[in-house]
């Protein structure tokens, strides 16, 4: 586990123009314990079968083909 001087030295590496956006994820990790969670939690590391990889690139095609419907089409089929 880094050292808060090794933090104070990443810190200053980070450009000027990063600043802000470094102020942020510092005060979300700082305050929100579900966010530091999900930033430590392991990679999903399940095996995907060849079934659902199958069925991802054939999803994945089909859109690529403008195939589906919009979003407004599958909230109106909902009834949303």
């Amino acid at each position: 586990m880094p050292s808060r001087q090794q933090l104070h030295e990443l810190v200053d590496r980070i450009p000027e123009k990063s600043t802000a956006a470094a102020a942020r994820m510092l005060a979300g990790l700082a305050a929100d314990p579900v966010l530091y969670s999900l930033l430590i939690a392991p990679l999903d590391d399940e095996p995907i079968s060849a079934e659902l990889e199958r069925r991802i690139l054939e999803a994945a095609a089909s859109i690529d083909r403008g195939e589906g419907i919009t979003t407004e089409q599958l909230n109106r089929e909902l009834g949303l």
